[in-house]
């Protein structure tokens, strides 16, 4: 067997189960996709009739609300009370983790009224925001102003808050970063209730490094101020086929926005959007954008895609055709470009929906695509939800760039999902310690794509019912990420906790910098108010005592015990 033969195994027996996520697709059409269109339309209407208000209103309500936050917080009785939690139900939000600590008691906080845009600043190019604000209603409104996020996640439901408290990538994090690296201000409500503005400068400047990667654990965003960057009409997308094994496909994903050279803050050389799709062992398509002028994508002779189109082809299924007829460009208008996968959800809308990337599908029932993930959660139940933890993958795997031909090869022999997403993003040398960083010293090697301010890294993607699931053979879901979690630990790769995570307190801790966070969580009061961001990631449910007891050893944590 070669090195990337993938291993034999047995044949699984089928379980009612199987039968049931087989066929689930009949409650997705008949139930799920109706109620998610009038959900979207209704979440519409209350983003125009938002829209409708002038920024001085908004702000008026907001400041309201906040107010209602904190006399909520000082109800707290925290010797009888539990800790504090947002009023989010646990199936609504987007990732996979179902938010099992609420199930343990907790105190309630109702953050729902914050989903409006404070304010859009042409002059300090920043984008004021309130935590439910989502991608969707943030591009929608400043694109047209010929203004975008620096970092647009690409799903609609995405929000700004799970983006900061949690991750948020896109094809332009090779320039500027993950999502909350293009924060520039906090508003958190503190523990006691206290109202702070936190910014890399001020008083609060430990606080602002820590809250990112913190799942909410150290305060209750309320707003963000997020840099905004001028854009064009269109994007110019590049299709660039490539075959090889891995590791070429891997060099050549590097190649694509990397300069061997090092040149790597040069605009004429490094694109501002990059994507890879690996559909394959031996196969992926390369994406670099560029910015476009109106004027330039109706020049005689480019070809216009509006992919935003109900019933156009998903968007992952049409850069594949650059396989069979080479490499193309063409011009995407920029909001539909930033959405492109949102429609079929990258390429999971395939196992929801078999049939639904089908043109007739499409062209019937593509317009209410897609199904909203929080009642795909919603409508499971706890067997269903075992199975996909157990016979599915969706995890972010974030290593360095030059790693990420090892991490290619990793998935395909232990996990073998294709297609794979390969996106870029850079991990800047801070002030302090972060819960993620670059490695020691990376400015003085001069690894390709690096720069003396920040290691590139790569979020590879892996979102799919395995091959040995395809197949209907034995696999152990739990296992094979807890093998991902170990192998990232060893090659300073890190894991994003919104999705389902078997790491044990100890690796949680090897994996992640605790330091910064540990001492903003005394500093600021969280310890006894919020559950440790550990706590809160962890797998399975939570018990009142189980609460209790981790805030109690809170002193003597893992973290101590990795260090």
């Amino acid at each position: 067997m070669s090195d990337l033969e993938a291993p034999l195994r047995p044949k699984r027996k089928k379980v009612w189960v199987d039968y049931f996520v087989q066929f689930r697709w009949i409650l997705v059409i008949f139930v799920v996709l109706p109620i998610s269109f009038t959900l979207y339309f209704l979440t519409y209407l209350g983003d125009v009739k938002s829209e409708m208000k002038s920024y001085k209103q908004r702000q008026k309500e907001h400041d309201e609300n906040v107010k209602k936050v904190v006399k909520r917080l000082k109800e707290r009785n925290p010797s009888k009370d539990g800790l504090v939690c947002t009023a989010r139900k646990p199936w609504i939000a987007v990732g996979m983790r179902n938010v099992d600590y609420k199930r343990a008691r907790h105190f309630e906080v109702d953050l729902s009224a914050f989903r409006n845009i404070l304010e859009i600043d042409k002059e300090r190019m920043i984008a004021r925001v309130e935590p439910l604000v989502n991608m969707g209603q943030i591009s929608r409104a400043s694109v047209p102003m010929n203004l975008s996020l620096a970092v647009v996640a690409e799903l609609d439901d995405l929000t700004v808050g799970g983006l900061i408290n949690g991750y948020g990538i896109e094809g332009s994090s090779h320039i500027y970063g993950l999502f909350s690296d293009t924060v520039v201000a906090y508003e958190i409500v503190l523990a006691d209730g206290q109202v702070v503005r936190a910014t890399k400068d001020n008083e609060y400047s430990d606080l602002f490094y820590a809250i990112p990667w913190s799942q909410g654990t150290l305060g209750l965003l309320v707003s963000a101020e997020i840099k905004l960057i001028p854009i064009k009409e269109y994007m110019r997308l590049t299709y660039k086929p490539v075959v090889g094994n891995l590791k070429e496909l891997a060099q050549a994903y590097m190649d694509s926005f990397a300069p061997r050279d090092g040149d790597q803050d040069n605009p004429e050389k490094v694109p501002d959007f990059v994507e890879t799709m690996i559909y394959n062992s031996t196969e992926g398509v390369m994406m670099t954008g560029r910015y476009a002028s109106k004027e330039e994508a109706k020049k005689k002779g480019n070809v216009i895609n509006n992919v935003g189109w109900w019933f156009k082809p998903w968007f992952y299924q049409h850069a594949q055709t650059a396989l069979k007829k080479g490499e193309f460009v063409e011009y995407i208008p920029t909001r539909e470009y930033y959405h492109r996968h949102t429609r079929c959800l990258y390429w999971e809308g395939k196992l929801i929906l078999p049939f639904a990337d089908q043109w007739w599908f499409r062209f019937l029932l593509g317009w209410m695509m897609p199904p909203k993930v929080s009642l795909l959660k919603a409508t499971q139940g706890e067997a269903i939800r075992n199975y996909y933890h157990e016979m599915h993958v969706i995890q972010d795997m974030l290593v360095p760039l030059y790693k990420v031909g090892d991490a290619l090869e990793w998935v395909h022999q232990e996990m073998e999902v294709y297609p794979l997403w390969l996106c870029p993003h850079r991990l800047f040398k801070l002030p302090v310690k972060t819960m993620v960083y670059p490695e020691p010293g990376f400015e003085h090697q001069h690894k390709q794509g690096d720069t003396s301010y920040a290691q590139m890294y790569t979020d590879v993607g892996v979102y799919y019912s395995p091959g040995p699931v395809l197949r209907g053979e034995v696999f152990d879901g739990a296992d094979a990420v807890r093998r991902m979690e170990d192998w990232l630990i060893e090659n300073r790769g890190f894991q994003p906790q919104y999705a389902v995570s078997e790491l044990s307190e100890k690796k949680f801790w090897r994996m992640f910098d605790g330091d910064l966070y540990e001492h903003c969580r005394k500093k600021y009061g969280a310890v006894g108010t919020f559950m440790s961001v550990y706590y809160k990631s962890k797998k399975g449910r939570k018990t009142e005592k189980e609460v209790q007891e981790a805030e109690q050893a809170h002193l003597e944590t893992a973290y101590a015990e990795a260090t």
